[in-house]
């Protein structure tokens, strides 16, 4: 495991409680000596005891070595110069999982094609984890589930074999495309969430937000060749109304504090870790602009960041600055009359419901 943050020290646990032997990498020498010793770090999981099948070193050549998965929870933007120097050590034919949720600001570049380029390693050896997944709730053992996904589905399953115990199941798709962009694109949506929450506003514009943005989030990433009923899944609405509700995600929590007047240099000074979310707008509406995609909610929000649009008016601009009324979907006529991608997967998801199927909303077990 790399990265010893929120999220890694709790995936790792994940990990552990499963049966595993994990072995994280800390980039500072004092957290690796503190979860060894007392099996905790309290810099970003106070309160929680790890557990005993859980080591840690700030060595990257003692944590890589003899590793067959190797799981990644870095901040996106350094993670390219962490893969240079793990290049050397991974163990040949060891699957490498990423546990982040952003874009490359330079290139644009999805986590898991970092990695496949970083490292030159087939796609196949590559996985994703993502879902409603708020590193607290799980650090305290509250159930809940994540998605695996790889374009090899033995080794999606592979790693869902290893990250499921009593409190926490992984399911499996081959979408990685959709799997990782729904974890980016939500975070932009919790931004706003934040946004408005911290101007006051109630939960009419926040539901509102929430719809419509699920809409811009299916859209790119349809797009951008994901499939629809990904992001009705784990991957998009799960992971989005985890991280627009609770106070414990990051993204809503910079949101807020924009919200609230605070400028976006004092909003990184005063967060504590890295929100993905602000470090992804301006990549993700670059993209969304190559592929013709309007993302008006996300324009908003780059608008409040940039410091061109007062907070309290980033909820009446929501889908467009038109007078005529506008149909619900974002999509052309031609989508409108089969009901378009999204409205096709809720009608999938409602089928397979009341038939009884299992692994509703394209999230296999």
């Amino acid at each position: 495991m790399l990265g010893t943050g929120s999220w890694g020290t709790t995936f790792g646990k994940i990990l552990a409680d499963g049966g595993a032997s994990v072995t994280m990498w800390a980039r500072r020498p004092e957290i690796a000596a503190e979860i060894s010793r007392t099996h905790r770090n309290s810099d970003y999981l106070p309160g929680i005891t790890l557990p005993d099948g859980l080591s840690a070193t700030s060595d990257l050549k003692v944590a890589l070595a003899g590793a067959s998965h190797v799981f990644v929870a870095v901040p996106s933007q350094t993670l390219r110069d962490n893969l240079t120097a793990i290049r050397p050590l991974l163990a040949p034919g060891a699957t490498v999982v990423s546990l982040m949720k952003g874009v490359e600001k330079s290139t644009g570049l999805r986590m898991s094609e970092v990695i496949i380029e970083s490292l030159g390693i087939d796609p196949g050896r590559v996985a994703v984890a993502s879902g409603p997944n708020l590193a607290l709730e799980i650090a305290r053992e509250q159930p809940t589930a994540a998605v695996i996904s790889s374009s090899r589905l033995e080794t999606a399953q592979s790693v869902a074999m290893l990250a499921r115990n009593g409190y926490f199941r992984s399911f499996v798709n081959t979408d990685v495309i959709g799997t990782e962009f729904g974890g980016v694109l939500k975070n932009l949506i919790a931004v706003a969430i934040g946004i408005v929450d911290g101007v006051g506003y109630g939960e009419n514009t926040k539901a509102s937000i929430i719809t419509r943005g699920l809409v811009e989030m299916t859209d790119f990433a349809v797009a951008r060749g994901a499939k629809a009923e990904t992001l009705a899944g784990l991957a998009g609405l799960g992971d989005l109304i985890a991280t627009c509700q609770s106070p414990l995600s990051r993204n809503n929590t910079a949101g807020r504090l924009l919200g609230q007047g605070y400028s976006f240099q004092a909003v990184v000074k005063q967060m504590q870790q890295t929100a993905e979310g602000l470090a992804s707008v301006a990549p993700v509406l670059e993209l969304a602009r190559e592929i013709g995609v309007e993302m008006p909610i996300v324009e908003q929000v780059k608008q409040v960041l940039d410091g061109t649009l007062d907070p309290r008016d980033i909820a009446p601009h929501l889908t467009t600055d038109s007078d005529e009324p506008q149909g619900e979907r974002t999509s052309d006529d031609s989508e409108e009359t089969s009901g378009g991608p999204l409205r096709r997967t809720f009608k999938r998801a409602f089928d397979q419901l009341r038939n009884g199927r299992r692994g509703a909303l394209g999230d296999r077990p």
